[in-house]
């Protein structure tokens, strides 16, 4: 796997001069703010050795690199997902390039549906905590030591200074960003009102079925990491309705002024 990451970082910076300091990965229906790079340079994920592909609708396949605010960043326009059938390793190999290529933060963003019945779709909410429902993990099997500990930290998944920092600077944009505990479960399914009644019993504010394992990843290699999420409906059971993956688009379409302020807070505040 070294080889193949050195490879695949290798082909990037082959097409783009821009060393990017900060990393972003963009959940359903967000890929739009990779609209907002400047001097951007596409790679589609196809073209770049031994990197994984997106399936997903809302999810373009991607790789851009370019400038945010003077920021050199690499964001991954559509991310990848096991219940797409693409191995734990292969989901945050990108994690491991963005390494190899100097990155030392990472935003990641993501489509959530609500289990706080605090919250309301359209609503932003920090991820503080996590819970891996998955019971997988990315790093199993043999350790990478020239990228991390074979027992990583997962103490801080987050950096609580960096995220205190864009919260703050957010309010005063009047945007409300609550804060949560995100639940990680596999997908495709959405879950049943059952499973939300006992991740409600076990904290968790949010579900999804995305971001734990470049969390992981991002904590093995040593990025500072910031996580938002996109309320994009009330989790099962909580309302009536059955949920659609049409309405988590139509939402993160309907909040993504607001979102694109929050990302932009995080990016100048690194």
């Amino acid at each position: 796997m070294p080889l193949e990451i050195e490879k695949a970082a290798q082909f990037i910076k082959e097409n783009t001069d821009v060393k990017p300091v900060i990393g972003m990965i963009l959940g359903s229906g967000l890929g739009y703010i990779a609209n907002k790079v400047e001097n951007p340079t596409f790679i589609k994920y196809e073209d770049i050795p031994f990197f994984p592909e997106s399936t997903v609708i809302g999810h373009e396949g991607s790789l851009v690199v370019g400038t945010i605010q003077g920021v050199s960043v690499i964001v991954l326009k559509g991310r990848f997902h096991a219940y797409e059938g693409t191995a734990l390793k292969k989901i945050v190999f990108p994690i491991y390039v963005m390494k190899n290529l100097g990155v030392q933060g990472l935003i990641i963003t993501n489509a959530a549906g609500a289990i706080n019945r605090t919250y309301n779709p359209g609503d932003i909410v920090a991820n503080k905590d996590f819970i891996n429902y998955a019971f997988k993990n990315p790093l199993i099997g043999p350790n990478l030591d020239e990228f991390g500990p074979r027992f990583p930290s997962m103490v801080e998944p987050v950096d609580k200074k960096w995220l205190k920092a864009i919260i703050e600077e957010s309010k005063m944009q009047n945007i409300d960003i609550k804060e949560g505990i995100y639940l990680w479960t596999l997908g495709p399914s959405y879950e049943t009102p059952a499973e939300i009644k006992l991740f409600e019993k076990l904290g968790a504010d949010l579900v999804g079925m995305s971001t734990m394992p470049e969390v992981i990843a991002a904590k093995h290699v040593g990025l500072k990491v910031v996580s938002f999420s996109a309320v994009t409906n009330m989790a099962a059971g909580i309302l009536p309705q059955p949920l659609r993956h049409e309405e988590v688009l139509q939402v993160t379409e309907r909040i993504k002024n607001r979102f694109e302020k929050v990302v932009y807070n995080a990016i100048k505040l690194f």
